[in-house]
């Protein structure tokens, strides 16, 4: 859905995105993580077709950002960190001028605006001005305005900056909603725990240079996967019980263990067997998911960044 090719974006005194590829598959979430200053921001402008390169291809959909930047904007929504909106608009009339301006046909304008409003579960608040509203109802009018026009692709930029744990909780739930409806997003943050809940893939950004290994999974990782269980009465032996069977234990307590699991899943059934074979009364068995952060640090340790001067965000 995405490809960025030999990316370079330079300002007039420094160079701020240093021959950056990578590529996000059709309905990914892609946590663009990284710290404040690493060129985040300057390379999802740059997706957004709104910055034009020094030098590299970014294409969308097939459409290159440079040849058909109109084409580009029509089937992509980009929620930049510091959004405007019109205090005195209402909520429909907000998402009416935002249809209108993304070339919906005034016909269809006014059903864009509600179907827009109901997607953020902003719907009884149409006759609302956006002045009115909180933090975090503004924010989800920001969205709805990305959304309005029915795009393939959003660009979030710092989306839950300033917001609340409910308001929080709330675009956590709107991302994943969007995801399921075949939505591919990229996510831009310095702060992982923001992107914990509804993150498929991750891409480390650093001092305007792609960290670690490129794109990889944010879950549960392609050779090895994990799976935590429970036993029902506490064994001190657990870990060494386990490990007897050649299973890699990588946490463990008297009543819990995580293990790794070369395979896929008839390898984690044939693991399970053998826990009860030996003796262990499970309880409960399943996959455990990589936290971010574990994937972060993981990726990190691999390839570490190389530091360059006057990296911009």
């Amino acid at each position: 859905m995405i490809e960025v090719t030999d990316l370079i974006y330079d300002y007039p005194a420094a160079r701020a995105v240093h021959g950056i590829s990578f590529s996000v598959r059709p309905g990914a979430v892609l946590a663009m993580v990284g710290p404040n200053g690493a060129g985040k921001t300057t390379l999802l402008r740059c997706m957004a077709a709104l910055d034009t390169p020094t030098s590299g291809r970014i294409r969308i959909a097939g459409l290159d950002t440079q040849e058909d930047p109109r084409g580009v904007h029509a089937l992509l929504g980009y929620l930049p960190d510091f959004f405007g909106l019109y205090d005195e608009l209402s909520v429909r009339r907000s998402l009416i001028y935002a249809a209108r301006s993304r070339g919906v046909p005034a016909a269809r304008a006014g059903a864009a605006a509600e179907a827009a409003a109901r997607r953020v579960d902003l719907h009884d608040r149409l006759e609302t001005r956006a002045g009115e509203l909180s933090r975090g109802l503004r924010q989800r009018l920001a969205i709805a305005c990305t959304l309005v026009h029915g795009p393939r692709v959003l660009l979030l930029d710092e989306p839950a900056s300033g917001l609340d744990p409910e308001a929080r909780r709330a675009l956590s739930d709107l991302v994943t909603s969007l995801s399921g409806e075949g939505i591919t997003l990229v996510v831009s943050s310095h702060i992982l725990a923001e992107l914990e809940d509804y993150s498929t893939d991750m891409l480390m950004i650093r001092d305007g240079r792609i960290s670690g290994g490129g794109v990889v999974s944010a879950g549960l990782a392609a050779e090895t996967a994990h799976a935590h269980f429970v036993i029902a009465h506490p064994r001190p032996d657990l870990r060494e019980t386990v490990a007897r069977l050649g299973v890699t234990v990588e946490q463990a307590t008297d009543l819990t263990a995580t293990v790794a699991i070369p395979g896929g899943p008839d390898q984690e059934a044939a693991v399970l067997a053998q826990l009860i074979g030996a003796g262990l009364p499970v309880r409960s068995f399943a996959p455990a998911r990589r936290t971010l952060e574990q994937t972060y640090l993981e990726e990190a340790g691999r390839s570490p960044a190389t530091p360059s001067k006057g990296a911009a965000a």
